[in-house]
């Protein structure tokens, strides 16, 4: 809807007078039966106003009517917690994590917009996600990225990749905030359709939770943060319910404008005034603006409240109502305060340099009233809005080449034999675009502002200190495989979901909870629903076993350009407390002499692998076998060793197997490794296959009768590989041998977009 369209602002009253008047709801994505719904509850047809906020609150972003039947799984079979605080239904699930300090954390999409704008795409993704780790009272601490992108030859990956790498950059740097781990892939599968998958974690008192709840009749409504202008409009909310076509990049008005200095004075004003109590309750402007941010606070209140809307201050000021309920203008908060405390609050935020403004008040009952100048644009039942929009069933079906592709095993491939064949095949590895050095990125960011990063990438795991006195921590890991899952969904979410926590247990860290990205094509395809309600019990089943809670996350549809979806994509983040940050294992390779050795079971599991794509663009097979016990068992042995600090260096075993954690263990601290695979063994096997549950450690000999009973006391395999050495080179014995600089020149390739 555009202003031009509008001579007279529809309210209420003229709503009730002309039934008949028709309305283009489907044009704003409504179905019939939804719009007749609509008139059912309000006993009338909608305002203009009302139609503009059912349309946003009710689209699939917002509303999660195509999965919210599926990801009820991750309540019916959570695990018990006593750490788990706050969990789903928040703005981000809370962890006690002992020393009277709490963490939230939580992952969340922006991979459409982040298409049409990649910067401003990008930046507000991350600038969306600290808001909602601030809802809960937290200081932001850190923040993650999983980034995804087509080809990296394609023409236009390189305008996508790299806008989105410094849209990332710039917010989060801006920000003071270490950018401290994360993934970036390639694939063709996400040609036209990048994931931009942002993480942030918090850290606050125990006792200091806030709640979205807008309670206490006579309260009042503030708003806080930046003036509303016309960027954003229909944007998240629309974009991330729509599949893109060829002129989605026009549509640059839909992506929000981010300002990271507003941002920070906003973060700061809120946390003083959370430490002063001078917050009933809060929640963000996100997706879908100030109609999320009023509808759901009371809602969740169950209260009623009026907002008269001619205050909400403008960029613009010929907007209309609709259009500042949809704005999703950043660096905005609705904050709920007593009125005796409304003075002081409004003189910290101009103190901070922050707008704030009331706009309105709790009144009794559960009606939303907004009004425009005295007349009344929108009068509404909230929770119909936040909690009673539709809930779908969609029709799931097997995708019809799931068996062909199964059928088709990687183990058929031709594979390297001779020493010089396998040494090749390394180092192509190593400088393939989804292996290399990530550099080229991660030297964009700030990894260690803040001074408590004590691990980041190229590190398995981030690992930050949150108590400067007793030296407390938290580690934290994102990871996912759209090859695996679409080889097997269950399968590839738990395979995304064991890897995250073994790379937090290779920290030291003990894994305690769960939060989750689901990224996939259309709803309306039975083929994708399957996959997802696949990988949603597949990432429900495997926390159940490992214990931990799933916490909250994002689900992402419509990732597809045309009929083509995305490979799904679940990608899983789960955090880590560590007792004692001093007591981490490093990464890389240990002290020269030290012994080289693999923790785990290899099994000669090559489909779905890099080994298998790069070398022959293979996509078939069954993909590793999962097994939670072991993943449980070596995150034990890890945990126990570092706690005694056993352990000089560690990396897992992941993508391009021992031979790729070989050859990032020696480029880590430049250290030579003497490696002897076992006796008789298939060499390629050894080397390339992602059997998952391994890890690779460096022991002194002091410690080796040690943490053989560590491993024992848990039943995980410990093979001896080899030896640390000074010489600067990797030897493979009877194979081949590679000096270091060899392999950083291999390792050092930037992929064709980030050159």
């Amino acid at each position: 809807m555009s202003s031009g369209s509008v001579d007279v602002i529809d309210t209420v009253t003229l709503a009730s007078q002309t039934a008949d008047q028709a309305q283009p709801y489907a044009q704003l994505g409504l179905e019939d039966d939804e719009y007749a719904r609509i008139h059912q509850i309000l006993g009338r047809r909608p305002t203009q106003t009302e139609l503009a906020m059912y349309s946003v609150m009710w689209s699939e972003h917002c509303s999660y009517k195509s999965s919210k039947v599926h990801l009820r799984q991750f309540g019916e079979k959570a695990p018990a917690s006593d750490a788990l605080l706050v969990g789903m239904g928040e703005n981000a699930g809370v962890i006690d994590v002992g020393g009277g300090l709490a963490v939230t954390f939580k992952i969340e999409s922006h991979n459409h917009p982040s298409y049409v704008e990649p910067y401003q795409g990008a930046a507000t993704g991350v600038g969306g996600i600290v808001r909602d780790i601030l809802t809960m009272g937290a200081r932001p601490v850190a923040v993650m990225d999983s980034l995804r992108f087509g080809a990296p030859e394609a023409p236009d990956t390189a305008r996508v990749a790299n806008g989105i790498i410094a849209g990332v950059a710039g917010y989060g740097n801006c920000l003071g905030l270490p950018n401290i781990g994360g993934e970036v892939v390639f694939d063709p599968c996400y040609q036209g359709n990048p994931l931009v998958n942002a993480l942030c974690v918090g850290v606050m008192p125990v006792d200091r939770i806030q709640r979205s709840a807008a309670r206490g009749v006579g309260n009042l409504v503030v708003l806080l943060g930046a003036k509303t202008g016309r960027d954003g409009i229909g944007g998240v909310s629309v974009l991330a319910s729509a599949a893109f076509d060829q002129d989605t990049a026009a549509q640059r008005p839909s992506v929000q404008v981010g300002d990271p200095f507003t941002e920070k004075l906003l973060i700061e004003c809120c946390l003083e005034l959370f430490e002063r109590e001078l917050v009933v309750g809060i929640q963000d402007l996100g997706g879908a603006g100030l109609t999320c941010a009023t509808t759901e606070t009371a809602a969740a209140g169950r209260s009623g409240m009026r907002v008269h809307l001619e205050r909400v201050p403008l960029r613009e000021a010929s907007m209309l109502p609709h259009e500042i309920l949809a704005s999703e203008s950043q660096e905005r908060m609705l904050a709920i305060v007593r009125p005796g405390d409304a003075a002081l609050v409004l003189s910290l935020a101009q103190r901070w340099g922050v707008h704030a403004t009331l706009i309105g008040e709790i009144t009794d009952g559960e009606r939303l009233v907004i009004t425009w100048h005295g007349e009344a644009v929108v009068d509404v039942p909230p929770a119909s809005l936040a909690d009673e929009g539709p809930a779908y069933q969609r029709p799931m079906r097997r995708p019809a080449d799931f068996d062909a592709i199964r059928a088709d095993d990687a183990g058929k491939l031709p594979r390297p034999h001779s020493a010089t064949e396998l040494r090749d095949t390394l180092l192509t590895l190593a400088a393939s675009p989804n292996l290399c050095s990530r550099k080229p990125v991660t030297q964009q960011y700030d990894r260690y502002v803040g001074g408590n990063t004590v691990l980041a990438q190229p590190a398995d795991a981030g690992l930050l200190r949150i108590d400067e006195q007793t030296q407390r921590g938290i580690a934290l890991a994102v990871d996912g495989n759209g090859r695996y899952a679409r080889l097997d969904p269950y399968a590839g979410a738990q395979l995304a979901l064991a890897e995250a926590y073994r790379n937090v247990a290779t920290s030291g860290a003990r894994p305690i909870a769960v939060t989750n990205c689901l990224n996939f094509g259309s709803p309306q395809d039975p083929e994708v629903m399957w996959q997802f309600e696949q990988a949603v019990s597949g990432l429900a089943d495997g926390c159940r076993t490992l214990g931990i809670p799933v916490t909250g996350g994002n689900v992402s549809f419509y990732n597809q350009t045309g009929e083509t979806p995305i490979s799904p994509t679940p990608v899983i983040g789960v955090l880590g407390v560590s007792a004692d940050v001093t007591k981490r294992i490093p990464s890389g390779l240990g002290n020269v002499g030290d012994a080289i050795v693999l923790l785990g079971q290899t099994r000669d599991e090559v489909s779905g692998s890099e080994w298998a794509w790069v070398a022959h663009q293979h996509l078939g097979g069954v993909p590793p076998v999962v097994d939670f016990a072991a993943e449980a068992a070596l995150a034990a042995v890890l945990t126990d060793a570092g706690a005694a600090r056993l352990l000089t260096g560690v990396h897992d075993l992941s993508d391009g197997g021992l031979a790729q954690a070989l050859v990032e263990a020696c480029l880590y601290r430049r250290r030579g490794a003497y490696i002897e695979l076992p006796p008789g063994a298939d060499a390629f096997m050894q080397l390339f296959s992602e059997s998952s549950a391994r890890a690779l450690v460096c022991v002194p000999d002091n410690a080796v009768t040690q943490l053989r009973q560590l491993c024992a006391q848990q039943a995980v395999p410990y093979a001896a590989l080899g030896v640390v050495t000074a010489a600067a080179q990797l030897e493979l014995h009877h194979q081949f041998t590679l000096n270091l600089d060899e392999l950083a020149s291999a390792h050092a390739t930037v992929p064709t977009a980030l050159r």
